[in-house]
């Protein structure tokens, strides 16, 4: 069993920014890209999920 990822944000891109949200709390921006075969992808820094809408479906 894993554990279960911190936040799941839906979008619309295929190419997206995560700097963890905030100065304060927040990590160095880095821009992930999403696999079209998987549908989502995992920030290394705060392990957010972004999962593109056409996978929206599928989110645990």
């Amino acid at each position: 069993m894993t554990a279960p990822v911190p936040e799941i944000k839906i979008v619309s891109q295929w190419k997206v920014a995560c700097d963890g949200d905030g100065p304060s709390l927040g990590h160095p921006r880095v821009w992930l890209s999403i696999p079209e075969d998987k549908g989502y992808v995992e920030c290394g820094y705060c392990d957010r999920r972004y999962v593109h809408k056409s996978f929206a479906d599928t989110v645990e």
